[in-house]
């Protein structure tokens, strides 16, 4: 303990030491290297993509997969952290979106494009159940 003088007093404070040591801060400077913040923009226009009339092209299925993986693992956390498993519709949708996100993409182009879909639709409730719900701004 270090003293600390304060108007004619002095008390004795605890040495400041760092709450992570070695490995658990490598971890954790692991994860914010990784980390990519959510950009409500770009899951309303990849949403938008594969719900619209014109049917994604087969070149483009598994770059929308992709993509729509990694917004549905966000909404996923984001629900979670925020406790939005208590409610019973937001719980369907993230059990849904977990389901989906490890789904293999089928082969076939027609069924691919309802695997699409469907992740775009979970994707879609799951962003307005979250909005709803404060948990996340409304993005334009």
């Amino acid at each position: 303990m270090s003293p600390v003088t304060l108007a004619g007093s002095t008390r004795h404070t605890p040495q400041w030491s760092p709450p992570l040591q070695g490995a658990e801060l490598d971890r954790v400077l692991t994860k914010i290297r990784h980390w990519t913040p959510f950009d409500g923009d770009a899951l309303l226009d990849d949403i938008g993509a594969v719900l619209d009339d014109v049917v994604p092209s087969e070149e483009h299925i598994e770059e929308f997969a992709r993509r729509l993986r990694g917004h549905l693992m966000q909404l996923v956390n984001i629900a979670v952290a925020a406790g939005a498993e208590e409610d019973i519709t937001a719980a369907q949708l993230i059990r849904q979106a977990r389901v989906l996100r490890t789904a293999e993409v089928p082969g076939d182009r027609w069924k691919a494009v309802g695997h699409l879909r469907r992740m775009g639709w979970t994707l879609s409730e799951l962003h307005e159940r979250l909005v709803a719900a404060k948990c996340l701004k409304e993005a334009a």
